[in-house]
């Protein structure tokens, strides 16, 4: 599920976090890291309960319909077309998917009000109304208007933010990328008999290459910060804003201890993560440095590239 940038963060964050503290022991930095890995996986189970929880709130409103005093021709024969769409059947099928939701108490009961509210939106738009006036009736349109639920709901809504903060102090920052992994499994699950539900990680060597960097960083944080503060002339490391010193420090670790990935890479990630971590003339700064101090270690051996890690583009 987490690729190897969103690894990047949440080890920046760990590290960052660890040092600012003064706290940078490496088993609890470690446990806090791969806690935060495995809260992105739930986060996505609590994302894709939610429209479970819209289906039984629609279901309701048919039936409470139903039951009034004088109710309509509509009222008694409703368009069912919602609450019998094949996403949310699938989903609701699924054992594993449940007993996952309810053992981790990833639930939209007491946020009733978030589901009314998304409820009300989803029946004002366009996507929805098309979506039951057609004549269409295939799994293709059931998993597409579900997509357009995450597409057109959820993306910058302030209340899910609010709910989500309140629940997990790692959940803000990954809405965005899980919402991403959420639409292209929905998508693929479109042409499969299955509905995939991720692991944590993308790739097998990928909780380690977390935990690895993290380590080797914290072990070597405070030679690399005066590496980092000798080479800056007239700056000392109280000047350097402190989210630049500790993405220069993770690539410089990055460069060091893992000749696998190749240095253009590694300088590109943390760039990039610069960009939303760090001031806004950091990736000037990141960049340079952090090429710098990398070509000087390719020159004393103390960077040495194999393999894959040789590439150059």
């Amino acid at each position: 599920m987490l690729n190897r940038r969103i690894i990047r963060i949440k080890v920046f964050k760990v590290l960052f976090s660890a040092v600012n503290s003064g706290v940078e022991s490496l088993s609890s930095s470690q446990k806090e890291l791969l806690l935060s890995c495995e809260r992105s996986k739930d986060l996505y189970y609590f994302l894709l309960n939610s429209t479970l929880s819209l289906r039984d709130f629609a279901l309701n409103k048919i039936e409470i319909a139903k039951k009034k005093h004088n109710p309509t021709a509509e009222d008694l024969n409703p368009n069912l077309k919602f609450v019998n769409n094949r996403f949310f059947e699938t989903l609701r099928n699924n054992k594993e998917f449940i007993s996952y939701c309810e053992k981790r108490g990833l639930l939209w009961g007491e946020y009733d009000v978030f589901i009314k509210k998304l409820y009300t939106s989803i029946i004002s738009k366009d996507y929805y109304k098309n979506y039951m006036a057609s004549t269409e009736d295939s799994k293709s349109e059931d998993y597409k208007f579900v997509m357009n639920i995450f597409l057109e709901e959820f993306e910058d809504n302030e209340m899910l933010e609010n709910i989500l903060e309140d629940i997990s102090v790692y959940w803000c920052d990954d809405v965005e990328y899980v919402l991403n992994v959420i639409l292209k499994n929905i998508e693929a699950g479109i042409k499969s008999d299955t509905l995939a539900f991720p692991d944590v990680f993308l790739k097998d060597d990928d909780r380690e290459f977390a935990v690895r960097l993290l380590d080797k960083t914290l072990i070597n944080y405070a030679k690399y910060s005066n590496e980092i503060s000798e080479s800056v002339s007239n700056w000392d490391s109280d000047r350097i804003v402190s989210t630049d010193l500790a993405l220069i420090v993770l690539g410089l670790s990055e460069a060091i201890h893992f000749p696998e990935i190749p240095i253009k890479v590694t300088i590109n990630e943390y760039v990039e993560i610069s960009k939303f971590y760090s001031t806004q003339n950091s990736r000037i700064f990141v960049n340079g440095l952090l090429d710098r101090l990398i070509q000087a270690k390719v020159a004393s051996n103390e960077v040495v590239k194999t393999g894959r890690g040789l590439l150059t583009n």
